[in-house]
């Protein structure tokens, strides 16, 4: 069986490692994006993914791998953003955004570890086609959410959308990635 803790480990680490690189060629000028601006830069990557999956002709190079892993590095900013807020200015310096980074991902990871026991790694019997759909879901949640002013009355919160659309695009990556 595979180990999905050190496959889910060695995704996150090339996320992180382009999140880092991005840092310390911008700085931390995403800070001053709204939640709403973080969902809607989500949102460009998933229909670019979709798009991806149902045309056979591409004008740009990028593949679905590189829009997984903005995915999931714009859902950790977000997750960060929903801690510190909006700044007017950039105000993190590399290690300490690392240092929130690597929080959101630990906590997002601890509920993937939960949800994959109860649900028996049902993933791996998905498609990536469907787990893009997926988070294409989570994402018009996530609107909705925000056009409701954060509030629910039975639904999940904003965070656990981000965090799960972080847990559908590792899913799909590490997909991708035992089919090459």
């Amino acid at each position: 069986m595979k180990n999905t803790s050190q496959e889910y480990d060695a995704i996150i680490a090339i996320c992180r490692d382009l999140f880092v690189k991005k840092m310390k060629d911008y700085g931390s000028a995403w800070r001053i994006l709204r939640l709403p601006s973080l969902t809607d830069q989500i949102y460009i990557k998933a229909q670019r993914i979709r798009s991806l999956q149902e045309n056979e002709v591409r004008k740009i190079e990028e593949d679905e791998q590189a829009e997984f892993i903005g995915i999931i590095n714009y859902s950790i900013m977000a997750l960060i953003q929903l801690e510190l807020g909006v700044a007017e200015q950039p105000d993190l310096e590399t290690s300490k955004a690392t240092e929130l980074y690597d929080a959101k991902v630990a906590t997002t990871k601890s509920l993937m570890e939960d949800k994959n026991h109860d649900y028996g790694e049902a993933w791996r019997e998905m498609r990536v086609n469907s787990l893009t759909d997926l988070i294409l879901q989570k994402l018009l949640r996530v609107k909705q959410i925000e056009d409701n002013k954060g509030k629910t009355i039975v639904s999940e919160g904003i965070d656990a959308n981000y965090q799960d659309m972080i847990n559908y695009a590792v899913f799909a990556l590490i997909l991708i990635e035992s089919k090459s």
